[in-house]
């Protein structure tokens, strides 16, 4: 049991080791951590502890207040002057002035387009297949009506005048 002990004194002695090099890494003095340390494990310390530095004083700086004092009114800070917005509004009308001049004016960019003219578009894909299935029907009708022995020139007359009639 004892060498159990000693071995876990020992243990705790190399990771406080370890504890210690990692705080000066980090910046942290080994006497805070020590003493923040001895406070978690309930040891009492003294009140009036002179060991740590005196944080520095804080400076004083007047804005928008004038002091009546003599003495403080060293530290009030000037105004700050505005920055003019001439300069930066200049610089952003020079960005804004056209350098390119349009010689030639495209009609077909200006003139407004038809209301349908996206139900053209999306419809002309449709169109295209249903032309091409038009196309073989009536090459099948045709070839039908010749292996049945009609006159071609009366087929193809009798096709014209039915489609005059459905135009009329």
């Amino acid at each position: 049991m004892a060498a159990v002990e000693g071995s876990l004194q020992e243990e705790s002695l190399k990771r406080r080791e370890r504890l210690k090099a990692v705080r000066k890494k980090s910046g942290l003095q080994d006497e805070q951590t020590s003493n923040e340390s001895d406070s978690l494990r309930g040891e009492k310390r003294s009140l009036d502890d002179s060991s740590q530095p005196a944080p520095p004083p804080r400076l004083i700086k007047f804005r928008n207040y004038l002091p009546k004092d003599e003495t403080l009114k060293e530290k009030k800070i000037p105004n700050a002057k505005p920055l003019s917005v001439e300069d930066e509004v200049q610089e952003h009308l020079e960005k804004a002035k056209a350098d390119k001049v349009i010689e030639e004016v495209d009609l077909a960019n200006l003139a407004p387009r038809k209301p349908d003219w996206d139900l053209k578009r999306d419809v002309a894909k449709k169109l295209e297949k249903l032309e091409k299935r038009t196309q073989r029907a009536i090459v099948e009708l045709i070839r039908e009506q010749l292996q049945q022995g009609e006159d071609l020139a009366a087929a193809v007359n009798a096709a014209a005048s039915e489609q005059n009639y459905e135009a009329e």
